[in-house]
C-alpha cells in the first residue's frame, strides 16, 4: 500500500476511543443476561420463548448501558455503535428473513415432503441409524434449520425407530447429528450467516473453514453409527406406508420438485 493510500485510508477507518474496562466490569452484563435468563427459564419454562425472554434482553442490554455510562460512556455514542452493528449485520439479517420465507414455501409447496417420501424408501433397519445422519443433514443444508429437519423428518424416523425397537436416544442422536451438520455447513442458516457478519468475514471462506472439523466429525460420527446398526437387534419392520400415504394424500410428489433446491445449491 502506497504512503497516500494509507492516509486515506486511516482518514476513512472508523476509530473509536473507550475506556479500557477491568474484566469485572466486562463480566457484570454477562453474568446479569446469564442470571436474568436462567431465572426467567425457571419461572416460566417453555414458555419463557414466548416473549419474556426478549425483555430480559432488553434488561440485559440495560445493565450494559449502565456499565458504559459509568465509564463516561455518552449516549449518542452507544446508539452511534449500535447502529454500526446493525449496518454490518444488515446483509445476513436480510438473509435470514429470504429463509424463512423458503423454508416456509418449501414446506407447504411439498418440496421438504417429497424428501422426507423419498429419504423413507431408502430406510433398511441394519443401516437405519447411518440413514438418519444422512437424511437429516441432506434436508438441513436445504433448508438451513436443524429445527425444521428435527420437526417434520425427524418426528417420522423417530417413530420409524420405535417401531423397529431401536432406542430412542440412539434415533433421536442420529437425526440431530445430522441435522446439525447440515446446519452448519449450509449457505442458508442463520448461525453460518451471522458469525462471518459479525467478524467481518466471507461466508464462503467461513464455511470452507469450518469443513476442516466438521468433516471428520461427520465421517467418524456415520462409522459409529454404521458399527451400532450392525450391533442392535431390531424387533420389527420400518413400515413407511402410512407415512407415504399420508404424506402423498397431502401434496402432489414427484422428482421434479427437487429442481427447486438444486437450483438454489447451484446458485
Amino acid at each position: 500500500m502506497s504512503k497516500s493510500s494509507a492516509n486515506k485510508f486511516r482518514q476513512d477507518e472508523h476509530i473509536v476511543e473507550n475506556t479500557e474496562l477491568s474484566i469485572t466490569q466486562a463480566l457484570i452484563p454477562v453474568v446479569a443476561l446469564i442470571g436474568m435468563l436462567a431465572y426467567n427459564v425457571y419461572v416460566f419454562g417453555d414458555d419463557a420463548i414466548s416473549g419474556s425472554n426478549q425483555f430480559i434482553l432488553l434488561m440485559g442490554g440495560a445493565v450494559a448501558a449502565v456499565v458504559g455510562f459509568y465509564n463516561k460512556v455518552t449516549f449518542k455514542q452507544m446508539l452511534a455503535e449500535v447502529a454500526e452493528n446493525v449496518k454490518s449485520t444488515t446483509g445476513a439479517l436480510l438473509i435470514l428473513l429470504m429463509v424463512g420465507a423458503l423454508a416456509g414455501t418449501w414446506l407447504i409447496s411439498g418440496i421438504i415432503p417429497a424428501m422426507i417420501y423419498y429419504g423413507l424408501q431408502i430406510l433398511n433397519p441394519t443401516i437405519f441409524l447411518a440413514a438418519c445422519v444422512v437424511i437429516s443433514a441432506i434436508i438441513s443444508i436445504a433448508t438451513g434449520s436443524s429445527w425444521t429437519t428435527s420437526a417434520t423428518v425427524g418426528i417420522a424416523l423417530v417413530g420409524i425407530g420405535e417401531a423397529l425397537g431401536i432406542s430412542l436416544g440412539m434415533t433421536a442422536g442420529a437425526i440431530l447429528s445430522g441435522a446439525y451438520f447440515g446446519d452448519k455447513m449450509s449457505p442458508l442458516s442463520d448461525t453460518t450467516n451471522l458469525a462471518p457478519a459479525m467478524a467481518g468475514g466471507e461466508l464462503f471462506d467461513h464455511i470452507r473453514y469450518m469443513t476442516y472439523t466438521t468433516i471428520p466429525t461427520i465421517l467418524i460420527t456415520l462409522a459409529v453409527f454404521i458399527i451400532l446398526g450392525f450391533s442392535i437387534e431390531t424387533s420389527g419392520n420400518a413400515d413407511t406406508e402410512g407415512i407415504l400415504t399420508s404424506i402423498e394424500a397431502a401434496f402432489h410428489i414427484t422428482p421434479w420438485l427437487f429442481l427447486v433446491p438444486l437450483a438454489v445449491i447451484f446458485m
